[in-house]
Formats: C-alpha cells, structure tokens, sequence
C-alpha cells in the first residue's frame, strides 16, 4: 500500500484568490502567466516561433543559443532585422526566449524576425507606453510590413492530371 502524494496547493498570492472550498478556477490559477511577460509568435509557411519576453538585460536566445550564433549565417542578418531597426538600446532591458520549429531554415528565420518584432510592439504596448509602441511599430511597418503581419501564401497541392498543381502532362492528338 503507497501513501497517497499530498494535494498540489498553489502559491499564497493565488490561493487568495481563491475562495475557501473551491477548485473550479484552480488550473487558471496555476497556469495564470508570470507579471511583466509577453509571448507573440511569428509564422511563415510551416515554421513557426514563439517568443517570450520578460524584463531583463537585453540576452536573446533562439533554442537556447544566442541569436548571434543563428545558423545559415546568410540569413543571420534577416534575424536580425528587427533588433537593428528598433535599435539595440530598445532591447537592452527585456530578455527574449525564442522557440523555433517546423519549416525549413529560411522559413524558421522569417518566423524569428516576425515573432521578435511582434514581441517587442506587444511588450511595449503592455508595459511601456502606446508613444513608444506606435513609434516602433511605424518603424517595422514602413521598412517590411511582414515583420508584424504574416504572409498567408501556402505552397498548393498537386493534383493527377499533370507533374505539379498547376501543369499538366503533354497532349498528343495523333
């Protein structure tokens, strides 16, 4: 006979939320996100990276490796984007955690730069003030509009009839 765990409490702060006697809201609670975070994702075709921003010196790593060490290293800079065009001062009191997957190599970096440049409007938005917010925004918006908004252009099936979705195999009359 195993003695049975002890019940899992949340923290004080989140137990006076709750009421005496009630377990109903209890996963809100405990799932409830850290104060001073802000999680965007960034998309292109498949790929997909979501960034979570929080206060701190300025470290942002893509998979748990510094940005810097991005890989192909020709499209390092298109990462980069973002951080240059708002300014590395901007930067340098939030830590960004970047989780990156599906997709291919350029795909994954497009989704970087959308989900850093989208982390840092929300961020600034939510925390700093809307001045601020709309100025970098303006920023992203005038130099790449993909930056903030995805590109909805998907790859299309193929279909019988033909070698790839749109063209067909030759026709012979005779």
């Amino acid at each position: 006979h195993l003695p049975t765990p002890p019940p899992l409490l949340p923290d004080p702060a989140a137990a006076a939320v709750l009421s005496p006697g009630t377990t109903a809201n209890m996963a809100a609670v405990l799932t409830r996100p850290t104060p001073g975070t802000v999680q965007c994702f960034g998309r292109k075709k498949t790929a997909v990276a979501v960034a979570y921003t929080k206060p701190g010196r300025g470290l942002i790593k893509v998979n748990g490796a510094p940005i810097e060490l991005i890989r192909p290293e020709m499209l390092r800079l298109k990462a980069f984007e973002p951080i240059m065009l708002a300014g590395r001062s901007r930067f340098k009191d939030i830590d960004m955690r970047i989780r990156v997957r599906g997709g291919g190599k350029t795909s994954q970096i497009y989704a970087i730069r959308q989900a850093v440049a989208k982390a840092l409007v929300a961020y600034y938005q939510k925390y700093v003030d809307e001045a601020a917010k709309k100025e970098v925004k303006d920023i992203f918006a005038r130099y790449d509009r993909t930056l903030l908004v995805a590109d909805p252009r998907r790859c299309e099936p193929k279909k019988f009839g033909g070698r790839g979705a749109r063209a067909r195999f030759q026709k012979s009359y005779r």
